[in-house]
């Protein structure tokens, strides 16, 4: 069912650039072709342009896509770091308007926010029109409200002050301001999200596998409610969610990221990415973060552009069960020949490896003894959550990406709990602690336990591209507590780095053609 999903949604985009070709409002004649005002008379039609929506949270048709673009600015923190030229300027602290990640990812964003705004226009149309079929109407408009939640939400926590327009862009006339952007932002999300959770269904069919369910509007919202300091509504929320959804965490942390596992279970909202319904729909994370010393016909690309530190890599305790499922601990090298019996070497992670900032400086040395296990070693994290060792060919990855999962929940219900002074603050923590083996957590102050839920969540989410937007969302540069700033200056004095901590490295600049193309859009003042 997966191939026919994502065979449908990528024919989408196609047939929205159809309709902007072929649009015509001055003939006086009735068009006999189809027209997105023409083409939308149906909830079945209704339901293919939803379709194109959600293309925008898997590969799309751009490289760097909205999940690469985040994966770059991760680097920001330092605990995530890479050689190519996106990543290291990230990492640097060099961060312009013009940088084409934002670019990107800004595209991306706003051209599904005015697909969604097209969408839930049109199903209002329809409704008063009376249409057949207006449950699935209903249906198609709640999942487009959740789809610009999500976009909306994914940008006001980078940016802070975005435009906001819940129209259909049809001129430069149409232009919205970035005025108390942020604001206008978390009250529509919120507005969007509220109203979808009641319309939603809990589950799908296996026909509609990948659409957004009201457990996934709800977890937004609860992430939402967090983003706006609203802690009394975020606990309420988060507690009718652990007592009703009747989800629970996968007992081994990888089945989280798993292709046998997808669409299921505590994974809440993931993006529908499979190479063999279509090869251009793989998902490159894989290709990014793959060792770049994997052999090429066991999924290796001849290159990498990011990893996690080797001091990140050491923040987990050793009995941390995470471990397996977030690094790769072992793999076949090409970086030194054949060992006495033919075969190509492994390499095993080790504290005791050497490791630099450099393109190979936490890999195994191209001179280790192919026969000595004890310098076929390597320091650097790479992540293990989205590769897949052992594939033929670094195209043909199947997994998933997921947005929304159970340990989101939880952590939000304990961070609402002590911010809000209700309910038990150590139960969803703990929760997430018990699942990795750890020992549950008691007897902290509310700042004490407040530190350790951030700490948490880092190492639950490490290279999910959620760790930068969370420690912005609870720092203030200067102020107290500052868990952004203490992670950046930490890498800054580990690793030697040029950079100095500054208030651009807590939002992200509007991207230069936005500013410059849109009068009613000022630049964020850290950038000016």
């Amino acid at each position: 069912m997966k191939k026919q999903k994502r065979i449908l949604i990528k024919l989408l985009p196609i047939l929205f650039m159809v309709f902007g070709l072929v649009g015509c409002t001055d003939l006086e004649e009735n068009p006999d072709f189809t027209t997105q005002e023409n083409f939308f008379a149906t909830a079945e039609q209704l339901e293919l342009g939803v379709n194109a929506v959600y293309d925008g949270i898997g590969y799309g048709r751009d490289w760097f896509n909205h999940y690469y673009d985040r994966f770059v600015f991760e680097c920001l923190v330092g605990y995530q770091v890479g050689w190519e030229k996106g990543p290291l300027n990230f990492q640097n602290g060099n961060v312009s308007p013009d940088d084409e990640y934002i670019e990107t990812y800004w595209r991306i964003s706003y051209e599904n926010i005015n697909r969604a705004n097209a969408i839930i226009q049109k199903a209002d149309e329809l409704k008063e029109n009376g249409v057949p079929n207006g449950a699935l109407v209903d249906r198609v408009k709640a999942e487009a409200q959740f789809l610009r939640a999500f976009y909306y939400y994914n940008l006001v926590r980078y940016f802070d002050n975005i435009p906001v327009t819940t129209t259909k862009t049809e001129s430069d006339q149409d232009l919205p301001s970035n005025e108390n952007g942020k604001r206008l932002a978390l009250d529509l999300i919120q507005a969007d999200l509220s109203a979808a959770m009641n319309i939603l269904p809990e589950s799908y069919d296996s026909s509609n596998v990948g659409r957004a369910s009201s457990w996934a509007a709800q977890a937004l919202l609860i992430k939402a409610y967090l983003q706006d300091e609203k802690w009394t509504e975020a606990y309420a929320m988060a507690d009718s969610f652990v007592n009703n959804s009747g989800m629970v965490l996968f007992e081994d942390f990888a089945d989280t990221f798993s292709v046998e596992r997808e669409n299921s279970g505590p994974r809440i909202f993931e993006a529908q990415v499979s190479a063999s319904a279509n090869a251009g729909e793989n998902q490159n994370y894989h290709q990014h973060f793959i060792p770049g010393d994997l052999p090429n016909d066991l999924g290796g690309v001849g290159w990498h552009w990011l990893n996690s530190t080797q001091k990140f890599r050491e923040k987990y305790d050793p009995a941390d069960k995470r471990i397996a499922g977030t690094f790769i601990d072992e793999y076949p090298t090409t970086r030194v020949g054949p060992n006495a019996a033919g075969e190509r070497p492994v390499v095993k992670w080790s504290p005791n490896a050497s490791y630099n900032l450099s393109r190979f400086g936490g890999m195994v040395s191209a001179d280790a003894d192919p026969d000595n296990p004890d310098e076929l070693i390597f320091s650097n994290g790479w992540s293990a959550k989205y590769t897949q060792l052992g594939i033929s060919n670094a195209n043909l990855t199947e997994k998933n990406i997921v947005y929304l999962r159970l340990a989101d929940v939880l952590l939000a219900h304990s961070e609402a709990a002590n911010e809000s002074g209700s309910g038990d603050p150590y139960f969803g923590v703990n929760e997430v602690r018990r699942r990795a083996g750890l020992s549950p957590l008691s007897g902290l102050s509310k700042e004490q336990l407040r530190d350790a839920i951030v700490e948490e969540r880092v190492l639950e989410f490490a290279m999910e591209c959620e760790i930068y937007p969370e420690l912005k969302r609870k720092s203030t540069f200067g102020g107290s507590p500052d868990y952004l700033g203490q992670y950046i200056q930490d890498f800054i004095d580990t690793y030697g780095v040029d950079r100095t901590l500054s208030p651009k490295d807590y939002v992200l600049p509007i991207p230069l053609n936005e500013v410059l193309g849109n009068p009613n859009v000022t630049q964020n003042p850290q950038y000016e």
